[in-house]
């Protein structure tokens, strides 16, 4: 889930995007051979992308969800759920070392949460918001998406509020502070 601030598309165009990147990351994993440095690097890569495209989802896709489909609160509780499941996961990875044999269990566990989490918007969700809402719409929350991913959060909050407007007033707060701890620890380098 690479930086998308040149990718111009709607919602639909730069989760998927998201998606495929991800999976991607997930494919060199499970190939194997990576030196526990290189695991490790790769996971807090996975980390990172995934909480900031599930804080943008959260921001605006969710809400969306709300707003335009009958049965949107259902959806989006359900999603929000999976990604407060999803994060916890993550949390752990966060303090696991890569030559514990618990950590290829989480990122394993993770990988199957994700892949399902996805299939699910891929195949529901995302075909519904295309036909509830406008291309306008689709368009301007593309945006909006790729604005939120650039000042979200680097690391798993698994207690931060995951609904608007709270999460929209903390998570850019959290995301600079994430930011500042990546540069000092040089995460991601």
């Amino acid at each position: 889930m690479a930086q998308a601030t040149t990718h111009q598309g709607d919602l639909i165009d730069v989760l998927v995007k998201d998606h495929r990147a991800v999976e991607d990351a997930f494919g060199t994993y499970e190939r194997g051979g990576l030196s526990d440095e290189h695991r490790r690097a790769l996971v807090d890569h996975i980390i990172t992308e995934l909480v900031r495209h599930s804080v943008a989802e959260e921001q605006y896709l969710y809400p969306m969800a709300r707003k335009s489909l009958p049965d949107g609160d259902a959806v989006a509780d359900h999603e929000i759920e999976e990604h407060t499941e999803a994060e916890e996961v993550l949390k752990e990875l966060e303090r696991l070392s890569p030559s514990e044999a618990e950590f290829d269990q989480k990122v394993r566990k993770l990988i199957s949460d994700i892949r399902h989490h996805v299939e699910d918007e891929e195949r529901d969700l995302f075909p519904r918001l295309q036909h509830a809402c406008s291309q306008e719409e689709l368009q301007e929350l593309g945006a909006k998406i790729v604005r939120a991913k650039e000042v979200a959060p680097t690391r798993p909050h698994p207690s931060a509020p995951k609904t608007p407007p709270a999460n929209m007033i903390l998570d850019p707060g959290a995301g600079l502070i994430d930011r500042m701890r990546d540069a000092l620890s040089q995460r991601g380098r």
